[in-house]
């Protein structure tokens, strides 16, 4: 990481401003090349500069220049950030001469890896920078909060030095059996210290997986026969007019989309084709989909139509769904009742065209899935799946540990499980991680961050 690397950090398009950001050793350096104003090597760190990006002599732009100098820096290297007018060629152009000048492009995620690499943040936190730009809700962005001011780390480094310690004591019993001020490590002392930890371990994976349903949301479908009101049903919830809405049955002819916030927690909403045999060779793909998105759905909301009576099709779909986490809404209330409401359980009865019943039903969603629960989110979250998953092996690796221990096997036995679950929780905060996973997981960072 000896290059300085440039790139530009705000969103490509035409705009008020843009900011193009170069680290590194010559960052500075090569600044001031293109830089007409103040001497730039002599100016203090953290300070602002008025100027203009020239090019043999010609002004490209109106600038200002941030100069931070190495090592209070994001990336702990000296960092110039120029601020520019926000058009595409402007900004383009200004970071042409940077690179034509010694910088370099930077890669995705670039600048947060160096900072991860320069020991900055660790990778719990940087992980979290690019959580803190996904964020749809309050609630997903109070997780990646909790994750960049290092509460993870401190969480996981406290696991940790438990289980060093353990391997500490047993390690000194093996190579030292003569040092006699040194308690003797039994299975009957090591027992209640691994199932302690495994407590503690148990309840964050619980509560990380629920967390999960704040930062990838809920897939919800919307099921039903045709012409029951599941794409208007979708429109109220979204508040637009996603879904073509008709009187003919079968217009919905493939699955819509889209996204709305309830308690803080996103639905990943999907309308699908009505459920119904057709001969029409498009609708019936659409149906196909449907019951493909059934298996693949965390909710259901199933619709059906107060003025309709139910036939062998309806009960078929709550068959199908009675094992599926679902809400069951009878819509067009204000139509005459065919429909026999005995038939269904713990119904909504609603029109989708009362802003009352669409509130009620969102209440109903908060109540199905436990939303109140999962937003209340604290410092022993984790933020991932992948954080998750090591959480999970290093679990594993401590349950091995306790059935050796119970099934009183030779204390080096013991040891190496306990060990194998220290390297497993080292690798969440980013000790001892290999370059393939590092490359990955930058690579899903925009350019300039």
């Amino acid at each position: 990481m000896l290059d300085t690397i440039a790139a530009i950090s705000t969103a490509f398009g035409k705009g008020a401003l843009s900011i193009v950001r170069m680290s590194g050793n010559e960052a500075i350096e090569i600044a001031n090349k293109l830089f007409k104003g103040k001497n730039l090597n002599k100016v203090k760190s953290h300070t602002v500069h008025y100027g203009h990006i020239v090019d043999e002599g010609e002004i490209i732009d109106e600038v200002l220049l941030t100069v931070f100098r190495a090592p209070k820096t994001f990336t702990r290297e000296d960092v110039v950030e120029i601020s520019c007018h926000g058009g595409i060629f402007v900004t383009n152009k200004i970071l042409e001469l940077l690179l034509l000048n010694g910088a370099r492009l930077a890669e995705p995620g670039e600048f947060t890896k160096r900072a991860y690499m320069n020991g900055r943040i660790d990778l719990t936190q940087a992980e979290a920078v690019s959580d803190i730009i996904d964020a749809r809700t309050k609630s997903s962005l109070k997780l990646a909060n909790i994750g960049l001011r290092g509460d993870i780390k401190k969480l996981i480094e406290g696991f940790r030095s438990e289980v060093l310690t353990c391997i500490a004591r047993i390690e000194v019993n093996i190579d030292y059996p003569e040092y006699e001020d040194e308690e003797q490590i039994t299975t009957e002392i090591i027992i209640p210290v691994i199932s302690d930890l495994l407590v503690k371990v148990n309840n964050i994976i619980e509560k990380s997986e629920a967390s999960q349903v704040i930062k990838e949301g809920i897939k919800t479908a919307i099921i039903g026969k045709p012409n029951v009101g599941k794409s208007s049903l979708l429109n109220s919830l979204l508040r637009e007019d996603k879904a073509i809405v008709t009187d003919i049955a079968g217009t919905t002819r493939d699955v819509v989309e889209g996204i709305f916030s309830v308690g803080g927690v996103i639905l990943n909403l999907i309308d699908t084709a009505g459920i119904r045999e057709t001969s029409d060779v498009v609708e019936k793909i659409g149906v196909e989909k449907t019951k493909a998105v059934i298996n693949d759905a965390e909710l259901i909301i199933l619709v059906f139509d107060y003025s309709n009576e139910l036939d062998q099709q309806d009960l078929e779909i709550l068959e199908k769904t009675k094992n599926k986490s679902r809400i069951i809404v009878v819509n067009k209330q204000d139509l005459d009742q065919k429909i026999d409401l005995s038939i269904l359980d713990n119904y909504l009865l609603i029109s989708t065209f009362n802003q009352n019943d669409i509130d009620r039903l969102e209440s109903k969603i908060k109540e199905v899935t436990n939303i109140s629960n999962i937003t209340n989110i604290d410092s022993t979250y984790l933020g991932n799946a992948r954080q998750i998953a090591k959480l999970k092996e290093a679990r594993n690796n401590l349950e091995h540990a306790l059935i050796s221990s119970k099934e009183n096997q030779v204390i080096d036995m013991i040891n190496i499980d306990l060990t194998l679950a220290w390297k497993a929780l080292g690798e969440i905060i980013g000790e001892d991680n290999p370059d393939a996973l590092l490359d990955e997981l930058f690579s899903k960072f925009c350019l300039g961050k």
